[in-house]
């Protein structure tokens, strides 16, 4: 009697869900040349002084273990750029640095929750926050972000949501892919909403720096009773162009940060040294790139928006932070899928779309602007012509 073939993939694994962006990157490279704004990749070299830091680690011979959490001038670092930039108040240790935001986010996650949990995301969001609850056993609810609202979380939809088996509240403000960002008020609100029903809330801060509007951010861990009850995650591949190094961090009280550092241990080891200290020089060093890239981002932002307000069947919010546009198709009565689709086939243009982002983006399609000024005239043109050569 022959054995039955053994399943090699659970159920949790084959439930998990492809990235759209990464799926309309790869879907790019079967075209000789495209005009892409797939990724959220800022196309700015690293700054000098950064990649002097990592240079001098490196000559030192700086290439072993460090200690799990990361180098204690790092993580000093992060908490006095808190202290000075935001008036919150870590100690050192309440800092863990992790090989990317994204696995900061994932020991958060399996340091509060137990199998079954549920956590609140945001619809649309960034699609690796679903995958990455169900890679740990969770049950991800998306919650609503409507254009009308300016992308935020509606507190009267969160309410709705929240049940016995609610853990967690995810934010992401600024947003990925809507660009929207949170105000005040609505971070006020929903800072109520996770004290009344005992919730922590889960901070995704990674573009804080890339904000658009004349208003300070806003942390939800400014807020009375917030402290004790919020993770942030944050890094430096958006604000300082270190994609590739991967470099994150998350901050938190510190009895939690005791448990996500033991599991850090278990999973990642600890980050490269050298890369560390690039880090190090990001939080200390000169400013003058940062703000360079920023003005930069703003005048792309303005471009990307006006043009796509341009197109008759196209219309976009202008971003309030990050650098992606979340630009609103329904008026070229396409699905989302098929626009991108067809406009990749057409004109060899890549857009993300909205719907690898969840239900709540159909209408919609993502596209970044951080490449090249030249690039998104080309693009904002041939989107133009393909939705002409639709209309007649």
């Amino acid at each position: 009697m022959e054995a039955a073939a053994m399943e090699l993939v659970s159920g949790k694994g084959r439930s998990v869900p492809k990235s759209a962006i990464r799926e309309m990157f790869a879907l790019q490279a079967q075209y000789d040349r495209v005009v892409s704004f797939a990724l959220g990749e800022p196309h700015f070299s690293l700054p000098e002084h950064i990649r002097q830091a990592i240079e001098d680690s490196l000559r030192r011979g700086e290439t072993h273990y460090t200690p799990n959490s990361g180098i204690m001038p790092l993580r000093r670092a992060i908490s006095e750029a808190y202290e000075r930039e935001r008036g919150l108040s870590y100690l050192p240790e309440e800092t863990l640095v992790a090989p990317g935001a994204i696995a900061a986010l994932h020991l958060t996650v399996s340091a509060i929750t137990d199998f079954g949990d549920e956590v609140i995301l945001p619809d649309p969001g960034w699609s690796n926050y679903r995958g990455l609850m169900i890679q740990e056993g969770l049950v991800p609810v998306p919650v609503r972000l409507r254009e009308e609202n300016r992308f935020m979380f509606d507190p009267a939809d969160l309410e709705a949501a929240i049940t016995k088996k609610t853990r967690a509240i995810l934010l992401n403000s600024p947003s990925n892919p809507t660009g929207g960002v949170a105000d005040r008020k609505n971070l006020e609100q929903i800072a109520a909403l996770a004290l009344r029903h005992d919730l922590i809330v889960i901070t995704d801060e990674i573009y804080r720096e890339l904000i658009w509007t004349d208003e300070p951010y806003v942390s939800i861990a400014e807020f009375p009773g917030m402290r004790e009850r919020t993770v942030i995650i944050d890094g430096f591949s958006k604000t300082y162009a270190m994609t590739g190094l991967r470099l994150g961090y998350a901050v938190a009280p510190l009895e939690l940060m005791q448990t996500m550092n033991t599991m850090l241990e278990n999973v990642y080891s600890c980050v490269g040294e050298s890369v560390q200290w690039g880090g190090v020089a990001a939080l200390t060093g000169p400013r003058e790139p940062v703000e360079a890239m920023k003005a930069e981002y703003q005048k792309k932002r303005q471009l990307v928006a006006a043009g796509l307000n341009g197109i008759p069947g196209i219309s976009c919010l202008p971003p309030a932070g990050a650098f992606y546009a979340f630009a609103n198709i329904t008026g070229t009565g396409m699905p989302c899928r098929d626009f991108a689709m067809e406009l990749l086939r057409e004109q060899q243009v890549v857009v993300v779309p909205g719907t690898g982002f969840g239900a709540g983006g159909e209408g919609f399609v993502r596209l970044s602007y951080a490449t090249g000024e030249d690039t998104i005239r080309e693009g904002i043109d041939k989107i133009g012509a393909f939705v002409h050569s639709r209309n007649g």
